[in-house]
């Protein structure tokens, strides 16, 4: 997957998750509009990820196709 695509399926999931605010805004949210939210949240963070580390391999001459797609765990776990 190169960076045109991780961008599109990062769009992707942007589109859904406005979806999801704006039927929320508008009341008419549910729990399961909500876990969706959230779990959309968890996808956004690891697909960034895998985008920046491709970004940094190719920085470094490195092949960014050595870039993986890593764990929620791991991806959420990062301190800022």
């Amino acid at each position: 997957m190169d960076d045109a695509e991780i961008h599109e399926h990062i769009e992707r999931l942007i589109a859904e998750e406005h979806a999801l605010w704006e039927r929320e805004g508008a009341g008419h949210g549910s729990e399961a509009d909500r876990r969706r939210a959230g779990e959309l949240k968890v996808s956004l963070d690891r697909w960034w990820d895998l985008l920046r580390q491709r970004q940094a391999r190719e920085e470094f001459r490195l092949d960014p196709d050595d870039a993986t797609l890593r764990s929620a765990g791991e991806v959420e776990g990062y301190e800022q």
